[in-house]
């Protein structure tokens, strides 16, 4: 009988708890605006906007949602946003990978937020690098007008959509409009922009202005199906291109003309008959530390992660707090740059921290993903960092030119990077380790991920030592247990922001996944990269 481990176990168990808030979270999401506005929905004749999906896709077990935790804990003083009002995702519709952006009208009638404009912008992002379909099912009331001047008048606001539809058009990438709903204002725009618009009899409607506001503007009395309803944008104005009876038959619609669409043709990035992992992917949870303060073997949780006897180590003993690796994930093939959690020892006898980036780490890793751009192999970035070395010793030894020079290599890569938030990202790691500003393909985060430009309890001391010496300064006398108190506070607030959950709701990363379901992410995610040519690599200028 195998002997039972038993950090193995206490880690399992200490994360399953966490993947359960995962899940109470994500049901509760789910749900939109509530049960009774859910059966509003159902009562006109209207499926909700995931039952719209769900009846869209080949497969809906396969749909890989983007941005579910948008505006999580956001607008509170406005009744709350779940998903931002909006549901978007990757998956496949009559044999073909599509993105998917469907107003949710449970969720203040699919009123636009600020989130709402920056989630719908993500993917249509996503889709214009990835040269995917596009398809809208459109149902909003338009712009939430109490927060109008946060979503309407700059560069990444309401109207870059429908320019963003003007841009994907020119690539020749299919987009897809359907009506569903009320299509409002500016937010008309957007079908109509599309290559094809469909709209539902007795509960689509688009026009400029609506009723209202048409009676106020010019005193016309008018109804909304005379303004703009199905027979009026379809056989008056012909501003529509299909008129259907109700949603299923406007689905199936949208089924046969992706059915009948040209998509760009694969680029063949390598991938072969994908290997189970030496190690069961279903185990890995049991390979993260509890609370994620320990060190941990990090070759051994990759073994739950990549194809069995699929993986070469670049530079092994070299550079060892960062681990680069050329290694297949469900057959593909790609670049792994992972922190390295033990504590190893250098060639010299040079003790080095887990997890902390080192002047020859970021070396070898700045080398390693130019040779992944050298032989158009993605690259896949797992983040478990707490930064760079600082001290005299890393000064002198140049560690911000070391470190410049990895960032440096990821700011210039053509190749699909995929990064992966499994722990801590803080400070600069998070940026030599692909962080969302240095545009990876898609960015996801374990439940146990922190990003911050710190950890919480260093943070705390920092700024409580910086208040607690400007109250000195001022002959205010500090006692310890108000130093502890100030500490508790900020490390409080701190914390919170540093969680997985508010950087989601953000969407300073795509979505929060199960890591059980890391291996089939990336495969979902390289599927959809291959789509897109890969351009000429160029590093610039690099100090050596």
């Amino acid at each position: 009988m195998a002997a039972i481990d038993l950090e193995f176990s206490k880690n399992e168990d200490a994360y399953l708890l966490q993947l359960a808030k995962l899940d109470r979270l994500k049901e509760s999401i789910i749900l939109g605006g509530g049960q009774l506005k859910i059966d509003k929905q159902h009562k006109k004749g209207k499926l909700t906007a995931r039952e719209r999906i769900a009846y869209l896709l080949d497969n809906e077990d396969d749909f890989l949602e983007i941005g579910s935790f948008a505006a999580h804990d956001m607008y509170s003083e406005h009744g709350g946003c779940p998903s931002a009002g909006v549901i978007t995702g990757i998956g496949t519709v009559s044999g073909k990978l599509c993105m998917i952006i469907a107003n949710d009208a449970t969720v203040k009638a699919g009123a636009w937020f600020p989130m709402t404009g920056k989630k719908n912008l993500r993917a249509q992002e996503i889709a214009l690098e990835n040269r995917l379909p596009l398809i809208y099912l459109v149902d909003s009331a338009g712009v939430y007008l109490p927060m109008q001047d946060e979503i309407f008048p700059d560069k990444e606001h309401f109207g870059r959509m429908f320019r963003n539809n003007a841009v994907i058009s020119s690539k020749g990438i299919p987009q897809i409009a359907a009506i569903m709903g009320s299509c409002v204002a500016g937010g008309a725009y957007l079908p109509i922009m599309s290559d094809e618009s469909i709209i539902v009899e007795g509960t689509g409607s688009i026009f400029l202005a609506g009723p209202y506001l048409v009676k106020a503007a010019i005193g016309e009395q008018v109804d909304k199906e005379t303004l703009g309803g199905a027979h009026t944008q379809t056989d008056l104005s012909g501003v529509t291109d299909y008129k259907v009876k109700d949603d299923k038959e406007c689905l199936d619609l949208i089924k046969r003309l992706i059915d009948k669409s040209k998509v760009a043709p694969t680029i063949g990035l390598n991938k072969v008959k994908p290997k189970a992992p030496a190690q069961s992917a279903k185990e890995i949870i049991g390979r993260f530390p509890a609370g994620g303060a320990k060190p941990y073997d990090t070759m051994k949780l990759l073994s739950h992660l990549v194809d069995a006897d699929s993986m070469d180590i670049y530079k092994e003993a070299y550079g060892s707090s960062i681990i680069c690796a050329y290694a297949r994930i469900e057959g593909w093939s790609v670049g792994i740059v992972i922190n390295n959690r033990k504590i190893t020892k250098t060639a010299k006898g040079e003790m080095r921290i887990g997890g902390v980036i080192y002047s020859d780490a970021a070396d070898k890793a700045a080398r390693f993903i130019m040779n992944c751009n050298q032989k158009k192999i993605p690259l896949v970035f797992l983040h478990d960092v707490t930064g760079f070395m600082v001290g005299s010793r890393a000064e002198h030894g140049g560690i911000i030119k070391d470190g410049a020079k990895m960032v440096n290599a990821v700011s210039n890569s053509t190749v699909p990077k995929i990064s992966i938030i499994i722990g801590n990202s803080y400070g600069a790691g998070n940026y030599a380790m692909c962080g969302k500003a240095y545009d990876p393909r898609f960015i996801f985060a374990w439940p146990t991920a922190k990003i911050a430009v710190m950890g919480g309890t260093q943070a705390a001391q920092v700024l409580a030592q910086i208040q607690s010496s400007s109250m000195k300064a001022k002959g205010e006398t500090v006692t310890k247990a108000q130093e502890k108190e100030l500490v508790d506070k900020i490390k409080s607030n701190y914390d919170r922001q540093t969680s997985p959950y508010y950087a989601a709701a953000r969407l300073w990363v795509d979505e929060i996944i199960d890591p059980r379901d890391t291996r089939q992410i990336i495969s979902t995610c390289l599927s959809a990269a291959d789509f897109a040519p890969i351009e000429e690599f160029n590093v610039g200028v690099i100090q050596t």
